[in-house]
């Protein structure tokens, strides 16, 4: 039984010495890339369900572009005002530039 264990527990370290160097550490930030984003996915949901319950006004329920806006402040106030901050999103705008950066900002 331990030695199945521990066979179960060495074979993505073995999988990884049959993945040439460059790669291993791209499929290694890829692995920690997706877990961060899960993470953050559901961070957001939590923030979410705040607005929703009405922890943060009726402003942030006022409409959907209100409601992005508080829960990415939720998320980051620091990261929010920085990006955000003097230039709000407004209705139907899709900004994936400053997305990005306040994603950057977020992750350090």
């Amino acid at each position: 039984m331990a030695t199945k264990v521990f066979s179960l527990l060495l074979l993505p370290l073995l999988l990884l010495e049959l993945i040439p160097c460059g790669q291993a550490s791209i499929a290694v930030r890829h692995r920690s890339s997706v877990i961060w984003e899960r993470a953050l996915r559901q961070k957001m949901l939590l923030c979410y369900q705040d607005i929703d319950s009405g922890l943060w006004g009726s402003a942030c329920k006022a409409s959907a572009i209100e409601k992005e806006n508080c829960a990415l402040r939720c998320l980051s106030p620091t990261c929010y005002e920085s990006i955000y901050g003097a230039d709000p999103l407004e209705e139907g705008e899709i900004d994936l530039h400053r997305g990005r950066y306040y994603k950057i900002c977020i992750r350090q």
